[in-house]
């Protein structure tokens, strides 16, 4: 793997990333490797694993380096404190998970900048991840970052992901600097991802207008939840579903809070945008892909599977930022048929990444 520089982060943009990762709390992060055996989930004796999950966080030396884990108490920031490839690996073996899709949590790269220091926290990113695949044969993909907010930069990095590091696809945010996917000024890169057929995974964040709204309530309980439902009405309102229907789109935690507002959104659609969602919202939606990480429980399933058929779900756990055991658990208990069992852990994730079946 190429030597990358290592740029120290803006005071701001490390308290904004650690703002965020504790914003996960105590419960839903992995404890210190004292409790560790006490949260992963029991393997069944002599199964193998065949889970792909498609929601999967990595943490290069890079990103540790800038989110300064030597000066972090473990036991407040343990997802940083006790991660590494084997940690993944063990884990993964655990919750019956052949293959994960590897990308960078919410707050590595700073969604809201631009220059020198997001394109090179993107390069290290994807070249790490890209060492992960190359070294653990079978067990890990990429879905490489791009600089969003600088289209010719993150077009240069389109190229190098898919021709040089051969990754699976592309893992984007739900809002960069206060303009969403859907924004015209990405319009090129989803032209270029589309002439490709890319694969895109979308996870959320908080946009900056949003992160203290209520005292006491971190972001991550309400508001990503809601930055996916904006980042697709944002992709509906400007006819990017439409515009490159060859980009296969995947979204996180069974959507948010999509499932529940899509009607209402169909609804309120204006008329004179009917070109841009021509069969309608619901129908747009029903194309997309996602994940149930952190998503597994009775009404954000419930909700789901009303609005898009099973063919659309993917499994995914959001490790190590939320434990694995609440989406095994909450997977398990909600009492899917075997033939969906499959087609959620396995099956489904085959159509988007075919390289996994050799």
């Amino acid at each position: 793997m190429n030597a990358t520089v290592l740029v120290p982060p803006t005071s701001a943009s490390r308290r904004h990333f650690l703002q965020l990762l504790g914003a996960l709390g105590a419960g839903a992060i992995l404890p210190g490797t004292a409790d560790l055996a006490a949260q992963t989930v029991p393997r069944v004796a002599g199964a193998m694993p065949n889970r792909i999950d498609v929601h999967h966080h990595m943490f290069s030396p890079t990103y540790l380096s800038r989110s300064g884990p030597a000066r972090v108490n473990p036991r407040s920031d343990p997802a940083l404190a006790n991660w590494t490839p084997a940690k993944a690996l063990e884990e993964m073996d655990k919750a019956g998970i052949a293959t994960a899709m590897l990308s960078i949590p919410t707050g590595g790269i700073p969604s809201n900048q631009a220059g020198e220091e997001a394109r090179t926290l993107v390069r290290d990113s994807n070249e790490y991840g890209a060492q992960m695949v190359r070294d653990y044969p079978g067990r890990f993909g990429l879905l490489a970052s791009l600089p969003l907010l600088e289209p010719d930069a993150s077009l240069r990095e389109i190229a190098y992901a898919f021709d040089t590091l051969k990754a699976d696809g592309i893992a984007l945010m739900t809002d960069y600097g206060n303009k969403w996917p859907g924004d015209p000024a990405f319009a090129p890169v989803f032209e270029e991802l589309n002439r490709r057929k890319a694969v895109v995974f979308v996870h959320p964040t908080a946009p900056s207008c949003c992160t203290n709204l209520i005292p006491g309530v971190p972001a991550s309980w309400i508001e990503y939840d809601f930055d996916t439902t904006r980042a697709i009405t944002s992709m509906l309102v400007n006819g990017t579903f439409t515009r490159f229907p060859n980009v296969r789109f995947i979204f996180t935690h069974s959507g948010g809070t999509i499932p529940v507002l899509a009607k209402r959104i169909g609804d309120m659609f204006p008329p004179e945008l009917a070109d841009r969602a021509p069969n309608g919202v619901e129908s747009e939606v029903k194309k997309l892909y996602f994940d149930i990480a952190n998503g597994a429980n009775p009404s954000s399933l419930a909700a789901l599977t009303k609005l898009v058929p099973i063919s659309q779900l993917l499994f995914g756990t959001d490790f190590p930022m939320v434990r694995m055991r609440i989406t095994v658990d909450g997977f398990r208990e909600y009492g899917f048929s075997p033939k969906d069992v499959q087609a959620i852990n396995r099956g489904n994730a085959l159509r988007l990444f075919p390289r996994l079946n050799k």
